[in-house]
Formats: C-alpha cells, structure tokens, sequence
C-alpha cells in the first residue's frame, strides 16, 4: 500500500497552489499517495487538477488586501488574529487527519500550522527573509520560529549562483533543515507560433485583483493587439468571452496555460514568486505589476527590473504605453534544475 502524503497549499492567491502541482505529480511518480488539504480557490484548483484525489478543507486565513498600498501592513496586522486562530486549528485538525488517513509525511506550503512531531514535515517557502518595511527582523523572526517546527524547508530556488528569489530566499546564516530544490513550474516550455501579442494573468486576495481587472480592462479598449486575458477566478464553471480583440477567461487548467504562456508573445502580471518561476520555465519577456503594498512582489519587481530582465511599474501609474518598454529588457533565463524527487522523498 503506498505511503499516504498530506499535502497542505497555504491559500493566499493561487501561487502556493499551482507550485504544489509539480510535487504532486512526483509524488504520483513515485508511488505515494498525496492527500490534498486547503481551502477556497487553492482547493478548488487542486480539486479540478487532481478529481481522483481525497480532498479536505482546512480552516481559511481569509486573507484580503487593503484598497490603498499604504494600508496594506495596517490591515495584515488587523487580521493576525483570526490567522493565529485559523493555525492553532489547523494543528489540531492534522492531528486528526494523521490518525483519520494514516498519513505517513506531510508537505506545507506556507501553513504554519501544518505540521506533526512524530512524522516527517516538510514546510515549502520562498520566504526566508519576510519583507515588511520596519518590521522585516520580527515578521522574519517569527516566520523562523515555525519553520524549525519543521524537519525540513524545501526553498524552490537556487542556493547559489543567479537565483530568482534575491535576498528573500537567501540567509547570511542558513540554519540546517533549509534545502534548495531547484525552481518549482508545473508549465513546461514548447516551441509554438504566436497566436496572442500579450497574456495578462491575474491571481492574488481581494479586492486588488479585481481593481487591477478594472483598471485594465479600461487601457486595453485603446489596444489592437491580440490579447488573452485570464482573470484567475476558479468557478465551478469555464466561462470564455471574446469582446474584439480581447478573449477572457476566468480561469484555465495547468494544461490550458501551458499552451496559453507558449503562444503568447509577451506576458503581463503580479510579481509573484511562482509566476517568475513559471516565467524563467517558459523563458519569457514580461512585465509586473506588484500588488500594492506587498513588500515581496515590491522587492522582486525591483530585482528583475534592476538586473534588465523585466520592467514594471506601480499599479496607479499603469497606462498602456509602459508595455513598449518590455522590448527593453533581455527577459527571462531557464534557472531550472532537475529536481531530485526520490532523494528528497527519502525523508518518508
């Protein structure tokens, strides 16, 4: 009987999801049977990727943004307590699930109440270093403090060398259970024509999602160019929706977007850390849009822009024409590694 995996998807836009495609899939390869925890569009996601699967709904951090940048550290703090809520139940709930489903190991990505003592536990991030301005040394400190829970921190990076993740993913002094895998991409790259001249892709907690949709959806009016837009709204149904040159979609399986990034020229979204993974996969021109206030995706559009590789621009001073400048910059390199999944599944 194969060992039985939990694997547990923080929900916070649908980055933390989608990475965890990849180790799925491995762990399918190599005769495990993963069991997928998460809630919201995470699980939903999950859940039209993997229908053959046992799913269970965690409790939510119900993360939402601030409407202005400049309140989005104010209105994080207003929610820690509900979070520190939703992880002390969500550690007892594993406890439950380990004795419900004999689980055997546990994978978490970004939940920091997802782990066991008597188990092996694995706790994915990117985020060694947690960006917040003044308050960088306590949100790091902490976040530090839940990953020694851990027996290991898989980092989807490379420990030297050129690396995506900068100075977030990176300490001056690595404690031991940090292993770099290598950057994650459930996308493989594919040498197909050009049928769109840009891909925007949208993803991230409320309501900044919707007001960057907004905003552009009004610049694209004054467009000509051949546009894919995926608005990153798992629903129980695939809406499609063609208005001239623009076809929208709600949101599209792994599948659909590895075809849709291959024939799309150049590519427009957030800053986030498993787009630039998918981005470097895919070796592809594109152009960032960070979310208001979000330090992390502030910090790597800065990187990516200051290295020549992709410009970008704050969300209030987009306009269409900032696009002409992504022929400006050299795009993305292949980082990618050869992940070593049975070595690293030896831990269960």
């Amino acid at each position: 009987m194969p060992k039985r995996i939990l694997i547990a998807p923080l929900n916070w836009g649908l980055g933390h999801a989608t990475r965890c495609i990849p180790i799925i899939r491995a762990l399918e390869k190599n005769n495990f049977e993963p069991i997928i925890a998460s809630d919201g569009v995470s699980l939903e996601l999950l859940k039209k990727e993997f229908p053959h699967l046992n799913s269970i709904t965690l409790p939510s951090y119900n993360i939402t943004y601030a409407e202005k940048g400049k309140n989005f550290k104010l209105k994080l703090i207003s929610q820690l307590p509900h979070i520190f809520k939703a992880i002390r139940d969500e550690r007892k709930i594993t406890q439950k699930l380990i004795e419900k489903y004999d689980i055997e190991g546990i994978i978490s990505d970004n939940r920091l109440g997802v782990y066991a003592t008597k188990i092996p536990s694995v706790f994915i991030t990117h985020q060694l270093n947690v960006l917040t301005g003044n308050t960088t040394w306590l949100t790091t400190k902490l976040h530090h403090y839940f990953i020694k829970k851990f027996n290991e921190c898989w980092v989807p990076d490379k420990e030297k060398g050129p690396n995506l993740s900068g100075d977030l993913g990176h300490l001056e002094e690595p404690f031991k259970n940090i292993k770099y895998i290598g950057p994650l991409s459930r996308l493989y790259k594919k040498n197909s024509p050009n049928k769109y001249d840009l891909m925007i892709i949208l993803s991230g907690p409320e309501p900044q999602r919707t007001l960057l949709e907004e905003k552009l959806i009004l610049e694209l009016k004054k467009s000509k160019d051949k546009i894919l837009f995926i608005k990153g709204i798992v629903e129980a149904e695939q809406k499609i929706e063609e208005v001239k040159n623009i076809t929208y979609y709600n949101f599209m399986t792994s599948e659909q977007i590895e075809t849709a990034f291959n024939e799309s020229d150049k590519i427009l979204a957030r800053s986030g850390y498993t787009t630039v993974m998918d981005l470097a996969q895919l070796e592809k021109k594109a152009f960032f849009i960070p979310t208001p206030g979000q330090y992390e995706q502030e910090y790597l559009a800065k990187k990516f822009k200051k290295e020549g590789i992709a410009p970008s621009c704050k969300q209030e001073s987009f306009d269409l024409s900032k696009l002409n400048k992504i022929d400006l910059y050299r795009g993305f390199s292949n980082y990618t590694t050869d992940v070593s999944w049975k070595k690293l599944f030896r831990l269960f």
